[in-house]
């Protein structure tokens, strides 16, 4: 049959309710909870939990509709909860979305109880990757106050929150630890309670390119006395803290170009590697969520860590002897939700694969025992929905400009009893993801086999700038951002047609936020791609730069394309909204009205720009969507849309509903 026209029974609606990842294991009392989200319930953020010695594995929602568990402290949805000992097991201190208070909830009691006051400004106050006090008194996380109407009008600290409720009417009852840093993550107590730690960086400064790993010693009323840097610095990220004991931590830092397992001795100085040699592979990632977690230190000493490139594995890392050992699960994908079990071997995590969904799994590191939580299984072995029609990826690597590698992962076009016309390549989509200090980890995608199972091939680009290749492959992108990514994901389209795998006339490009600059740049500056869908894209590199987006990321471009104002005409000669007359392709522009990170009104001036010009083109916009489509009806549309687009250029019938282009 004609590429794109094969019949499937993965449709947008399947797609829409399989959206999203469980995230934020942790484990308490025997019991391990997760946040789960929720499409079809208006994209809320569900809390689950489950027992560890469950027979049948089952789950329950222990946090009822309409609750909304999801803090915007960076607007990244960060680590939004904390379980503490309850009148009848665990209770939870968790973020509400809808006004970003901290609330206090004992599962099948009364009404969560306020812990923060209502803020002055609509969800001014807001809070991130809470842990409990040494005392158990009180909550410690990071606090992000809006204090003006602009987006940069923000200051952080790392607070202390008392659990009897007193905050939620004098809002003087919240103390604050630290605020020595205009960027604050990853709070942790030592395991005697003596000292605390935490990160932080500064502007122009994003946590992949240099933060410091601070601590200082604690009083017994909860204050800190002799606060010091004690690793990190320029050109050095540390993106995780943990204490091995009273005097150690370990992190995972980057001075050898790699994410790699460090220590630190706090009453020596002393640091350095804590395997014998330096992995030329990542043990950590990109800081985008506060509450991220690649390793986690069990009770004996050793470490468990997430490490790989492409793909991952979990291993375990004993100090003393520096031999890591790798725990086989089946999984190629770990992502950074990785967290102890008590004071055993086991751990909980968030993993995937190619054909299995994304899970929360408990391992028994010793014995490699593992178990899924959130995803039971019956007693004939694994269901993986449409395991048939599921593409069989693979990674690989391109020469792009100047020799350089360009990794991509290509997912075929595969269907169980359909095949394209006999010696005609397919068309291809090439996926940008968001970022762009990003990476697109291979696992089961339903979104991807959307377009596979219907016979158009995806190449997901991790074009220079993505992380997961080392320091020197992201910073390909600095200074770079508008050429090099547009570059790669040429590289890659070019390559696949110039093989005979991807018809040269039936390309397309589709990214979301830094994914959709990459595409509208792609249709400015190349004549590659047929057509293209934008989602949620930043246009104008000026008006982003100068009040369009948050604080996290407002001066993120000072890195990836230049420092401002001196590099003003290199911010518009990048910028596709100022070369919207070199658009000549079809698109479809997909934006949420209330995106906090990449406004509407970039769209809408970029519209105007090419109105008149006879460029076919639709723009859907979503009422209460931010940034990224988390509500099953928005993702419905956006994906017929964009199969529509695909259609009328490509020229073969779909089952999706037709989208209208206007010239």
């Amino acid at each position: 049959m004609p590429y794109g026209a094969w019949p499937s029974p993965i449709d947008a609606e399947t797609v829409a309710a399989d959206d999203g990842l469980p995230s934020w294991p942790t484990a308490l009392a025997g019991q391990v909870w997760w946040a789960e989200p929720r499409p079809r319930e208006g994209g809320r953020v569900a809390l689950c939990r489950t027992r560890l010695d469950a027979p049948d594995h089952g789950s329950e929602t222990v946090l009822p509709a309409p609750w909304n568990a999801r803090s915007r402290v960076h607007e990244y949805s960060s680590r939004c909860y904390v379980l503490l000992p309850g009148s009848a097991g665990p209770a939870v201190v968790f973020s509400e979305f809808s006004d970003q208070r901290l609330y206090r909830y004992e599962p099948g009691g009364a009404a969560p109880l306020p812990l923060t006051p209502e803020p002055a400004l609509p969800s001014g106050e807001r809070y991130a990757e809470p842990i409990i006090s040494p005392d158990g008194g009180e909550v410690w996380c990071v606090r992000e106050s809006h204090i003006g109407p602009a987006p940069t009008d923000v200051v952080r600290a790392i607070v202390a929150v008392p659990l009897d409720g007193a905050a939620a009417t004098d809002p003087d009852a919240i103390r604050e630890i630290v605020t020595d840093r205009h960027f604050l993550a990853c709070p942790r107590v030592s395991p005697t309670g003596g000292h605390l730690s935490w990160i932080g960086w500064d502007h122009p400064n994003m946590p992949w390119d240099a933060t410091e790993l601070r601590a200082g010693a604690l009083t017994a009323e909860g204050r800190l006395e002799g606060t010091h840097t004690v690793a990190g610095g320029p050109d050095e990220a540390i993106v995780q803290a943990e204490w091995l004991d009273a005097d150690t931590l370990c992190y995972i830092s980057d001075p050898g170009g790699w994410w790699n397992l460090h220590r630190v001795r706090l009453s020596t100085g002393e640091r350095g590697p804590l395997e014998p040699y330096l992995r030329t592979e990542e043990c950590g990632g990109p800081l985008w969520q506060l509450g991220s977690t690649w390793c986690a230190a069990l009770a004996d000493g050793r470490i468990a860590t997430i490490h790989g490139t492409a793909t991952t594995s979990l291993g375990v890392l004993d100090p003393a002897s520096g031999v890591m050992r790798d725990v086989d699960t089946g999984h190629t994908a770990w992502l950074p939700r990785l967290t102890p079990i008590g004071a055993g071997a086991w751990v909980v995590g968030l993993a995937a694969g190619p054909t299995i969904p994304g899970e929360v799994v408990a391992v028994d590191l010793d014995s490699g025992q593992w178990r899924s939580l959130s995803r039971p299984r019956d007693t004939t072995g694994e269901k993986v929905p449409f395991a048939a029609f599921l593409p069989r990826p693979q990674a690989e690597v391109f020469t792009g400009q100047n020799g350089v590698s360009v990794h991509a992962n290509l997912y075929p076009p595969h269907h169980p009893e359909v095949t394209g016309p006999a010696e005609t390549p397919p068309p291809y989509v090439i996926f940008v993801h968001g970022g762009p200090t990003g990476h697109s980890p291979m696992l089961y995608d339903l979104e991807i086999a959307y377009f596979t199972s219907r016979g158009i091939g995806v190449a997901d680009v991790e074009y220079g700038g993505s992380t997961g290749y080392g320091r020197a492959y992201r910073e390909r992108l600095r200074g770079n951002w508008g050429v090099v990514d547009v570059a790669d994901c040429v590289t890659v389209a070019r390559s696949l047609a110039e093989t005979g795998r991807a018809d040269p006339d039936r390309l397309a490009i589709r990214g979301g936020s830094a994914g959709g600059w990459t595409a509208a740049a792609a249709l400015a500056f190349t004549d590659t791609f047929r057509c293209a869908a934008i989602r949620f894209p930043i246009l104008d590199l000026v008006g982003w730069r100068t009040g369009e987006t948050h604080d996290f990321e407002s001066q993120y471009l000072e890195s990836i394309v230049g420092p401002w104002p001196q590099q003003h005409r290199r911010y518009e000669e990048r910028s596709p909204i100022n070369h919207a007359d070199r658009v000549s392709a079809p698109f479809v522009l997909l934006q949420g009205l209330d995106d906090p990170i990449c406004p509407p009104a970039q769209c809408e001036r970029f519209l105007e720009r090419v109105a008149g010009r006879e460029v076919a083109h639709a723009y859907l916009t979503f009422e209460g969507e931010q940034h990224g489509f988390r509500r099953a009806a928005t993702m419905v549309t956006a994906l017929h849309a964009e199969l529509s687009l695909y259609a009328q250029v490509f020229g073969f019938d779909t089952d999706a509903p037709p989208v209208r282009l206007q010239h």
